[in-house]
């Protein structure tokens, strides 16, 4: 059954602000039931006199899936106009607005009813649902992967048995696949009066856990689904976004579909990471997005290098092709409007899905990728592109700048330019817009060096590297000129 309604309220007013979020820090998580700011003194229950619950609120950022709100329900209708930044207190966080509402959800503006919706910074350290292994672009990262004995997602794959020429991973040191989902869990202390519409006044004092949690997007999707390969035996787990209102009834229309795959750095057992750590899924399937251009969204999560197919592993390809031939013959699925697109890992992927089945996708959206055999990459001059590197990112620069400079010998038409990383979502718009009016097959965009690290990373290749799809996927040009194409 499709989530409510009420979870898909739009995220796309944080997601044009996400390059102004700070990178992940530490989450509270599910601790124990007393603030840090008054230990020993509150307790924090599920409901508490005239609170009957709360409610956690998240969304996904650039930088991963954050706690962005509570939603705390009353036994009665509040007045909204009487609420103010100041009459509650969520433990650790730092609250930017506060209205009443007749749902548990985020507005533009308050409605007397019975939820009084706080809004919470998602720069707090504390915000953080979606969380790395550890952090990416240090010292002490690389020397956690050594201890580890994890491999450097620099370094090359393993030989995959399939002849493939091994591929060096885009990543550069300082990456890990330790990434995690913890539970949103919100403190929330009522610390001036509450007053209803009919003029009963609730007294400061009150504390509640929050007991609920909301994720805007993410729950929209069908989670946890598996796939298992009747030629090459593999399994695959994946996410699936239907479009609301999707009627398999209704034989006269047909929806296109978006692949996306996630870097090497998230791979996991846990379904959510493709859909927590970042916009390269969930971007697709927000409702401003969805209006405009519906489909369906396919996020597989691989649980390591073997099944991601990204050096060329032909069982892992055929795997995912397989997944994609299934879905086709399931769903009403336009297949001349098949799209892929991926970052890091996903990109390179993307990049051998295109040369192995090149009549597969109408367009690919590659973000931070690379491939090193560049005679394998020659059948993509006939295919319709857009690639984003960061130019300081010293793998996918070069390595994506040999891919564009092979396909152009074969005689393709390739537009390049070099934008600003920082660009907000409305900066980006005339320039996607110049760039499709050129009416090239091929665009491709380098993110100038020194304008794509965000605050609190280091200006290094994997910093570069990891921030160019922090950019990427906010640039809304790109997406529909890639739902443009059609085969």
């Amino acid at each position: 059954m499709k989530p409510s309604a009420v979870n898909r309220r739009t995220v796309l007013a944080g997601l044009a602000a996400a390059t102004a979020v700070p990178a992940l820090a530490a989450c509270s998580g599910d601790a124990d039931t007393t603030s840090g700011t008054d230990a020993g003194t509150t307790a924090y229950d599920t409901s508490s006199g005239h609170i009957e619950e709360a409610t956690a609120i998240t969304e996904v950022y650039g930088n991963g899936q954050r706690l962005t709100a509570v939603a705390v329900k009353y036994d009665q209708v509040i007045e909204s106009s009487k609420l103010s930044l100041t009459t509650f207190e969520v433990a650790d966080r730092t609250v930017t607005d506060v209205y009443a509402n007749t749902a548990a959800a985020k507005a533009g503006h308050g409605t007397d009813g019975q939820y009084v919706i706080i809004e919470l910074s998602p720069a707090d350290d504390a915000a953080a649902v979606y969380q790395d292994g550890f952090v990416v672009g240090t010292a002490a990262a690389e020397k956690s992967a050594a201890s580890s004995g994890q491999k450097p997602s620099g370094a090359p794959s393993q030989d995959s048995g399939s002849g493939a020429p091994q591929q060096k991973r885009s990543g550069g040191k300082g990456m890990s696949s330790g990434a995690k989902v913890v539970k949103a869990v919100a403190k929330v202390k009522q610390v001036k009066k509450v007053t209803a519409t009919d003029g009963t006044v609730f007294a400061a004092g009150t504390a509640v856990k929050s007991s609920k949690i909301i994720n805007l997007i993410v729950d929209d999707f069908h989670q946890g689904l598996k796939y298992k390969d009747a030629d090459t035996g593999n399994s695959l787990q994946y996410n699936l976004y239907v479009p609301d209102g999707y009627d398999p009834a209704d034989t006269s229309t047909k929806y296109p579909l978006v692949l996306f795959m996630h870097d090497a750095g998230t791979c996991s057992t846990n379904t959510l990471i493709t859909l927590t750590h970042g916009l390269g899924a969930v971007v697709w399937a927000s409702p401003e997005s969805q209006a405009k251009n519906p489909c369906f969204v396919l996020a597989p999560q691989f649980t390591d290098e073997s099944n991601e197919g990204s050096d060329g592993n032909t069982k892992a390809l055929k795997t995912i092709k397989g997944l994609v031939d299934s879905l086709t013959s399931k769903y009403r699925i336009d297949t001349d409007r098949l799209y892929t697109t991926g970052q890091s890992g996903g990109a390179m992927t993307s990049i051998a899905l295109d040369f192995t089945y090149p009549d597969l996708f109408a367009a690919s959206f590659l973000v931070a990728g690379q491939w090193d055999d560049l005679a394998a990459v020659k059948p993509l001059a006939k295919q319709k592109i857009w690639a984003v590197v960061s130019q300081g990112d010293e793998t996918a620069y070069p390595g994506m700048t040999g891919v564009m400079d092979t396909i152009e010998k074969q005689g393709t038409d390739v537009s390049r330019a070099v934008w600003n990383g920082q660009s907000t979502p409305a900066e980006f718009a005339p320039l996607t817009a110049k760039m499709r009016a050129k009416g090239t097959p091929v665009n491709f965009v380098a993110l100038k060096k020194g304008t794509v690290v965000w605050p609190g990373l280091e200006e290094s290749s994997v910093d570069n590297h990891i921030c160019t799809w922090r950019a990427a996927y906010t640039i809304e040009g790109i997406r529909d000129w890639v739902f443009e194409q059609s085969k």
